[in-house]
């Protein structure tokens, strides 16, 4: 079986670029938000094809492309998009491990002041192979979300907000996961679920949880974190994901010396039973 070989970076900032020629007003997933989702979309409890999960990275709202998309572009972006999520599954049950894309903000803000010298905007740069986009890091940086919730501050969930928000967006996508009444799968999800805005009592209370039961040092330790928990739901899900349902026979099995079902008169082995 071949393996397929992991994105580039040239190809990382060429999938955000295509990414970010989606037509309006569709709004699609960033690079950092691309990656959490497919990640997301790996440890469902079941194989979801990518007829499913492909679309909505072009639109949080699920609305289609429209009818007339370039076909060139709309390829360009299947066979970048079905590289990564074919590299990520493969580092993740070989490997147990893998990269992601997330803001490197120190990189960032020397990033910002060069271009502001130079009077120009900055891009973020990724821990991994990949440039995320600005939009992702501008959405990490403001003080409350557009509903009012609290947005964090700490340098470490900002980083990886934007990831983590797109694993949840295809969790909720594809609500499989969210749906298992499995202690340990809920305790997985908290430990991701850390690092998006805690917007109810319960939510606020999770998170000063694993706060004391899950500190987190540095932002290293943080990526680390996220990595094996990701690897541990994948592994949580794996068994339901490639179970097999055994057929059920709507008639009893038919012995060798019975007489055949079709009706000719002859024993199951000398007719249909031969073959």
């Amino acid at each position: 079986m071949s393996i397929a070989h992991d994105l580039s970076d040239a190809e990382f900032d060429e999938l955000d670029d295509l990414l970010a020629a989606t037509p309006a007003p569709l709004e699609p997933l960033d690079a950092s938000m691309l990656d959490g989702y497919l990640a997301g979309v790996l440890v469902q409890p079941r194989l979801i094809p990518i007829e499913e999960w492909l679309p909505p990275v072009f639109d949080y709202e699920g609305r289609p492309l429209p009818d007339d998309i370039d076909p060139a572009w709309l390829a360009r972006i299947r066979g970048l998009v079905e590289r990564r999520f074919a590299s990520l599954n493969h580092s993740m049950l070989e490997q147990g491990w893998f990269y992601p894309v997330v803001l490197d903000l120190d990189a960032e803000e020397a990033e910002g002041d060069e271009n502001a010298e130079a009077g120009q905007g900055a891009d973020a740069e990724t821990a991994a192979t990949a440039d995320a986009p600005a939009e992702a890091a501008e959405s990490a940086e403001g003080v409350e979300s557009a509903d009012g919730a609290d947005l964090p501050t700490d340098p470490i969930t900002r980083s990886l907000l934007p990831w983590v928000g797109g694993f949840e967006y295809a969790a909720v996508t594809f609500p499989d996961l969210h749906e298992q009444a499995d202690d340990n799968v809920n305790a997985l999800l908290a430990r991701l679920y850390r690092h998006l805005p805690a917007e109810t009592p319960e939510e606020k209370e999770i998170v000063e949880l694993m706060d004391r039961e899950h500190p987190l040092k540095n932002l290293d330790e943080a990526i680390e974190d996220l990595i094996l928990t990701v690897v541990d739901l994948q592994e949580a899900t794996e068994s339901q994901r490639y179970h097999v349902e055994q057929v059920r026979r709507d008639v009893p099995k038919l012995g060798r010396n019975d007489p055949c079902h079709c009706g000719s008169g002859k024993k199951f082995k000398n007719c249909h039973g031969a073959a």
